[in-house]
């Protein structure tokens, strides 16, 4: 940790400059660009205020401060990925609960376009009210998703506590990076992102067995309770500290007291202008109706000829029409920042995410039940198996980090091992997700696979942030990655429920003993009942064969996509990130 960046960078003007203007070749005989920077340690009056307020926080604070907020960090990321954990592995017990095992994507579909869509609405509140403000709100979102989920009583209550959850526990994680961000120099900033997420190292081995204990007994409304008081407890801490730190500022007259002078219904109006409120609906509901009819077209008696699915695409479609022509043409301020787009290593950052996520998404949201069904593991090695892709991820972007802060180039390390490694990993999947394989060929996938998105996920940050220059553009920056992952996790679950839904039920039908055909529907429909048939037995096998023969198509749908992925790293410019100062004051 330094208190200071010492290289001196110049103001970007982004982005009105012309994409690929943000930096200089100081040394053309490298080939890699170069941003000459500026010293400046007062705050810039020309950002929006929540900017201003943070790096008033970093130009007073001390290092004590500096490591006491990132310990705090630590702690935040450790509960969040033991609650992502916990609910990940009690999803398919609670769709099962009511006979819609089925449906597991379903209910994460409308919440993950909602959740990344609203990422660049937090941004918005970041920016303008604070990043503490939009922390805090985050908080409250995932509490009452939280309490939602532990008191549901049908599969639609708990989907729509899942889109208050996810758009909360994602905001939290979303805010936390925007604070390493804030709070870190752009070289350093891999290393210290990794840093904050590696309680993951441990998380992921706690979540099996707490599920497992939380089935067993009290049931798993008591493990969405326990989360409620857990959340609040450990993250507003982080939230005290930064207040306090930018009250501390505040009397040292780092910042002045700024008046809008506007009335109440002024601000009303002005708000909704600057949160583009019209541009948030139309975009979330036009991806949610196009979606989601490609996951209830089957539940129709006339399934794609059903009236319901027809409006559903029709509306959908027109409202994503109405939404590219109001941003176009009617919207003051853009809800979608379409002039960060224009350059193409932002770009690229926001289809490699995309890639990421749809190609996770294709095959993992069933995996857990695959290894139960098919390798007859327990809730807590199931745990285990899938967490490999946590902990292998968790290690090499702390690899990875530590590369970039010591070379100062991300761009290698994506290209040549990354996306290399994911294709690789995926498309031996392919092969041994096969019923009759060992599982420990399915740990070695995970492995390679673990591996390479480390790496990724890093670099992609690291791309975008590096193109994206001042400190002004981080919260939507990393916003923009998250808008395109949630798309790419909506379409990924998309086409998971849709081969799932129709590949199962016909495979089902064509391999159960005749005695069990009057079964299908629960079979089909519930986990707990298709675990009760005992491994070995012509019901358990046919069950395991439809599982091998549905699953093959997701992870070949999982693996084609990232012809996007080796598309993405090359558009990339291959930016040298030791030469850039984006931050302010004493930072990692």
């Amino acid at each position: 940790m330094s208190s200071h960046d010492d290289t001196p960078t110049e103001a970007s003007t982004y982005p009105e400059k012309e994409p690929g203007t943000i930096s200089e070749k100081d040394n053309e005989s490298d080939g890699i660009e170069h941003v000459r920077p500026a010293n400046d340690d007062a705050v810039d009056t020309n950002f929006q205020a929540g900017v201003q307020n943070i790096e008033a926080v970093t130009v007073t604070w001390s290092m004590t401060w500096l490591v006491i907020a990132y310990a705090l960090i630590w702690i935040i990321y450790f509960i969040q990925g033991l609650v992502s954990g916990v609910t990940g592995a009690l999803l398919p017990y609670v769709t099962s609960a009511f006979a819609l095992h089925s449906l597991t994507p379903t209910v994460g579909i409308l919440s993950a376009v909602i959740g990344g869509v609203t990422n660049l609405s937090i941004a918005k509140i970041l920016d303008i009210f604070g990043r503490p403000q939009g922390f805090v709100f985050c908080i409250v979102l995932t509490v009452l998703g939280l309490i939602m989920s532990a008191a549901c009583n049908n599969v639609e209550a708990y989907a729509a506590s899942q889109v208050f959850y996810t758009v909360g526990i994602n905001g939290i994680g979303y805010s936390l990076s925007v604070f390493v961000a804030d709070t870190s120099s752009l070289r350093n900033r891999g290393l210290m992102q990794a840093f904050a997420a590696s309680p993951n190292l441990i998380t992921c081995w706690l979540a099996g067995p707490i599920s497992t204990s939380f089935l067993d007994g009290a049931g798993w409304r008591w493990a969405f309770g326990m989360f409620c008081i857990i959340v609040p407890v450990v993250t507003l801490p982080l939230f005290g500290l930064f207040q306090y730190q930018y009250s501390r500022a505040k009397k040292a007259g780092v910042i002045s007291k700024r008046e809008s002078g506007r009335t109440t219904c002024q601000s009303i109006v002005y708000y909704t202008r600057e949160f583009d409120a019209l541009g948030l609906f139309l975009i979330s509901a036009g991806v949610a109706f196009f979606l989601l009819p490609f996951n209830l077209y089957y539940q129709q008696a006339k399934g794609w000829r059903s009236a319901l699915i027809i409006s559903f695409l029709v509306v959908g479609i027109l409202l994503l029409i109405a939404f590219v022509v109001w941003e176009a043409f009617f919207a003051s301020i853009s809800f979608f920042p379409f002039a960060l787009l224009r350059d193409r290593t932002v770009l690229g950052a926001g289809i490699l995410s995309f890639t990421l996520f749809i190609s996770n998404s294709c095959w993992a949201l069933y995996f857990s039940s695959v290894l139960q069904v098919v390798f007859d593991l327990s809730v807590t090695h199931v745990s285990y198996v899938v967490q490999i892709q946590t902990v292998g991820s968790v290690l090499t972007s702390l690899a990875g980090g530590a590369v970039i802060s010591y070379t100062g180039r991300y761009k290698p390390i994506s290209l040549y091992f990354g996306v290399p490694i994911t294709a690789l990993g995926m498309g031996l999947l392919i092969y041994f997700r096969h019923p009759d394989q060992s599982i420990g060929y399915i740990v070695m996938c995970q492995i390679f696979i673990s591996f390479a998105s480390g790496v990724l996920i890093i670099t992609d940050e690291i791309a975008i942030m590096a193109a994206a220059v001042e400190q002004q553009y981080f919260a939507v920056s990393i916003a923009v990655l998250g808008c395109f992952g949630s798309i790419g996790s909506a379409i990924g679950l998309t086409i998971s429920s849709t081969i799932w839904q129709d590949i199962l039920p016909k495979k089902l039908a064509l391999y159960l003993p005749a005695e069990e055909l009057p079964n299908l529907v629960m079979i089909y429909g519930d986990l707990t009942t298709q675990l009760s048939y005992p491994p070995g037995s012509p019901t358990r096998l046919a069950i395991q064969h439809a599982y091998g023969d549905a699953q093959k198509l997701l992870v070949i749908a999982g693996t084609a996509v990232w012809v996007l992925g080796f598309l993405a790293v090359f558009m990339w410019r291959d930016i040298k990130v030791t030469g850039i100062k984006q931050t302010k004051g004493t930072v990692a």
